[in-house]
């Protein structure tokens, strides 16, 4: 299975070097000298990592046979591609990697169908579950352990205990409307019977 690791961004001194965009919890591993990777485009590959270093919190690779600017700059925007075992596990328990994820059923801890993962977003603070609802509509949910509290990769499902508002943000509003109808009727308790035919004619209100 292929999987992008990084992409390619804009060329750093002239000696070849490049600054990549990292897309892989384990750079250490898929972007470490002697890896061969595909790429896209197709054309400006294969490509094998020569060196590798960290400036400036970034991560620098030079590839074989680049070996100046002009070359570095024509691989600005090349995504890197490694080849990896599909049933391959993540080195921390704990931790999955993309494709694991991708089309898990998410579900509460009730049993309420919330929807099918389509996406992983990985952002600086924390990685997002796009879910896509039965109806059509996405939802953010936070890769988080207070919220997902079980993945099981058997059952190709993701268990959440979302907080309130999460899976449904009018959850809430219907509630207070809820609450205020019911403080309502009980308003309405022993008044007279055109009061209670006003009531009634209100009844459809949430």
């Amino acid at each position: 299975m292929q999987l992008v690791v990084a992409r390619i961004g804009r060329a750093h001194g002239i000696k070849g070097e490049v600054t990549v965009e990292v897309r892989t919890d384990e750079p250490e591993q898929r972007l470490a000298p002697g890896a061969v990777l595909a790429t896209d485009p197709a054309s400006t590959g294969p490509l094998t990592i020569e060196t590798g270093r960290v400036h400036s919190g970034r991560l620098l690779l030079r590839f074989e046979g680049v070996r100046d600017r002009t070359a570095a700059e024509a691989l600005r925007n090349t995504l890197l591609i490694a080849e990896i075992d599909p049933a391959e596990l993540p080195e921390e328990e704990d931790e999955y990697y993309d494709h694991q994820l991708m089309d898990l059923d998410v579900v509460t801890k009730d049993g309420l169908e919330v929807g099918r993962i389509t996406e992983i977003s990985h952002l600086p603070s924390q990685d997002l579950f796009i879910v896509e609802r039965p109806d059509g509509n996405e939802v953010m949910i936070p890769f988080v352990e207070a919220i997902v509290t079980e993945i099981d990769l058997e059952e190709q499902r993701a268990v959440i205990d979302p907080p309130p508002g999460l899976i449904d943000d009018r959850a809430e509003i219907v509630s207070a409307r809820d609450e205020g109808a019911a403080e309502d009727a009980d308003a309405h308790e022993g008044t007279d019977e055109g009061a209670a035919e006003g009531t009634d004619a209100d009844g459809d209100r949430p």
